[in-house]
């Protein structure tokens, strides 16, 4: 999935914006608490809403900007777009609050000397604050991947097209509880275990450094 990187772009964006020098920064830094603090079916539920064909609020903007609306549970892929969405949105604001922790920890003087030195800001952007950010970033991806992998709550309150739209999560939970194959569910769980702790340990070596 692609969730993963999107949200950490999306998040590095409020980081930056949230570490900006201006009045308004706490009013921001507070608002990136509310999609964090709002529980995942909670959310799911919301963007179902959102994403619904005949009162959401979607179709209601496609509408006035004289497009076409959507019946955006109807097919695989705009029902994995919704869902995208909703969790990007959810989860973006998790890792700018890990990202903002990683930039409040660079040197100012770092900055200072690169405009000293005729550095423009994208330069500074590029030199200094991504590769200082890395460690941050990685850890921000180990957690957002790692409930990527286990996503349950938002896509099972979101309606959908049936399998096409299914989590791995979401296919354990059909064959342990609705299926009552306890095997074939804990193998599954096993895979994901698996699956997470690889993830896992790839992350841990770049953020170690260890590349060997």
């Amino acid at each position: 999935s692609v969730v993963p990187f999107d949200a950490s772009i999306a998040g590095l964006g409020l980081a930056m914006l949230a570490n900006m020098p201006f009045r308004y920064r706490s009013p921001i830094r507070l608002a990136l608490l509310l999609p964090w603090a709002l529980p995942l079916a909670f959310v799911g539920l919301i963007f179902a809403w959102f994403f619904h064909s005949e009162y959401g609020i979607v179709n209601d903007i496609v509408r006035r900007l004289g497009g076409e609306p959507r019946i955006w549970f109807n097919s695989p892929a705009l029902t994995m777009m919704a869902i995208c969405i909703a969790t990007i949105w959810k989860t973006s604001s998790f890792m700018a609050l890990i990202l903002l922790a990683g930039l409040q920890t660079i040197p100012s003087s770092l900055y200072e000397a690169a405009e000293v030195d005729g550095a423009s800001k994208w330069t500074q952007f590029r030199e200094i604050t991504l590769p200082l950010l890395v460690p941050s970033m990685l850890v921000a991806l180990i957690f957002r991947t790692l409930t990527a992998i286990q996503s349950f709550d938002i896509p099972f309150s979101m309606p959908g097209p049936g399998e096409e739209a299914q989590t791995l999560a979401m296919y354990i939970q059909l064959n342990t509880v609705d299926y009552l194959d306890l095997g074939y569910g804990s193998a599954l769980a096993v895979f994901m275990f698996m699956l997470s702790m690889a993830t896992t340990f790839v992350y841990l070596r770049y953020v170690r450094g260890d590349k060997d």
